[in-house]
């Protein structure tokens, strides 16, 4: 028995209608009714389609990252960082990214957790900065909460430097001198505005 063929351009139209309308999860449940109707073939081709208007699957996404301000003294707790394209090296607080549905201070948490084995306790939001760059000649966007936020065990502030555990980095202590006099760069830009003159 064949199809005919007025059946191949509904058949697409249906399918492109209901992930337009529904999305493409109830898209696929009305292929799968199709299908079983013997002609839904071009549905399946339809969905596979790549969509040059899907923003997350071309890979550009905005991430959003929360980061510890720790100080001792007037040292800030930061990794450093080297990006050999633009022949830099660069320091940052310690952190990573909010998770879906997680707030951006237990996600601070989670990380010191992940990344030094440390409990810390968050206080004060410092501000939010939008920080778009790019790192190894690949762009990056990224939105970032900044948080004082202080260790629960105080030997971690004996430390002169604590190694990363999911990255092969180390965090240490910098003064903030050479931050404010531009010979050492810290990112986010912006974040030394954030800080009070006398800290």
């Amino acid at each position: 028995m064949g199809v005919s063929p007025w059946a191949v351009p509904a058949v697409g139209i249906a399918v492109v209608a209901v992930a337009g309308v529904f999305g493409a999860g109830w898209a696929w449940l009305a292929l799968g009714v199709l299908l079983a109707c013997g002609a839904g073939w071009l549905g399946w081709v339809v969905l596979r389609e790549p969509r040059a208007d899907s923003v997350a699957g071309m890979g550009f996404t905005i991430r959003p990252l929360t980061l510890a301000v720790i100080r001792r003294g007037d040292s800030l707790l930061v990794f450093e960082g080297r990006d050999e394209v633009k022949d830099e090296t660069y320091y940052r607080p310690l952190g990573g990214g909010v998770e879906f549905g997680e707030s951006s201070k237990d996600a601070l948490k989670r990380e010191f957790g992940e990344e030094l084995g440390a409990e810390i306790e968050v206080g004060e939001r410092l501000g939010v900065l939008e920080n778009v760059f790019t790192w190894r000649g690949t762009a990056g966007h990224e939105i970032a909460f900044l948080y004082e936020a202080v260790f629960v065990d105080p030997s971690f502030y004996e430390r002169d430097e604590m190694k990363i555990i999911d990255e092969p980095a180390t965090a240490c202590w910098v003064d903030l001198a050479g931050f404010r006099d531009g010979s050492k760069i810290l990112y986010p830009e912006g974040l030394m505005g954030l800080l009070s003159p006398d800290q």
